[in-house]
């Protein structure tokens, strides 16, 4: 589904990532591991076009994206889920998952994700429906903020620390959440820290080191792989 080859992306003149690959299959969870400032994040923002790399190819469906506006990005079904959730706070529950209604027609008619959809998978959030978004919890906003981007039928949704500042029992809910959505067929793409937690949903790891892949396994491999966890993943 996505192929990222050899890319290279600045910040000014900050070499953040130095020939970045990886790949996803169709309906796999992925998990991006790595310390904070290593270039997780910019991964997701040059996938989605929020970064220009200046070498390498990002291939969606066969698609190159690099070059494509986020709003182009997105309209060939790749969903992004940022860091600090952007929610709608004056907004309520249900205003801010019709916001991410992106008005592919026949989405309803086809098995893709409607509010109705939505309230069934995350019943949570149908008991909140008119709640504003501001008075939500930490995790009940990660929820809403996944469901929303899912209101726009992605095929694939990238998904930045979606468990950071999260207690251990919301950080659960979190993630059964993310393990539903890949069941449900999107692809999804997480940047964690929290490699504990994301042994239990996720299909396969990546690891970065600074700006650059160091690791690439299932979870028996990432388990196996102490040194690379001690040198990469331990505070």
């Amino acid at each position: 589904m996505l192929e990222v080859k050899d890319i290279h992306s600045y910040y000014g003149k900050s070499h953040i990532l130095q020939g970045v690959s990886m790949t996803l299959n169709e309906g796999e969870l992925v998990c991006l591991l790595g310390r904070n400032g290593v270039g997780k994040s910019t991964t997701l923002k040059s996938i989605m076009g929020l970064v220009k790399p200046s070498e390498g190819s990002i291939r969606f469906h066969g698609q190159e994206l690099i070059g494509k506006r986020p709003f182009e990005v997105a309209r060939l079904g790749v969903g992004y889920v940022p860091e600090d959730r952007r929610i709608f706070r004056s907004l309520s529950v249900h205003e801010n998952l019709l916001m991410g209604v992106k008005g592919s027609k026949g989405a309803a008619q086809n098995g893709g994700w409607t509010v109705e959809r939505v309230y069934e998978k995350f019943p949570g959030l149908k008991d909140r429906r008119d709640n504003k978004g501001g008075h939500l919890s930490g995790g009940e906003q990660q929820m809403l903020t996944v469901a929303r981007t899912l209101m726009g039928n992605p095929k694939l949704i990238l998904i930045d620390e979606p468990t950071e500042g999260l207690a251990p029992l919301i950080v659960r809910d979190v993630l059964e959440m993310l393990a539903a959505v890949r069941n449900s067929g999107v692809t999804v793409l997480m940047v964690e820290q929290n490699f504990k937690a994301s042994i239990k949903v996720a299909d396969r790891f990546y690891i970065m080191g600074k700006g650059q892949m160091v690791f690439e396994g299932n979870t028996e491999a990432l388990l196996a792989a102490e040194d690379v966890r001690k040198n990469y993943l331990e505070v």
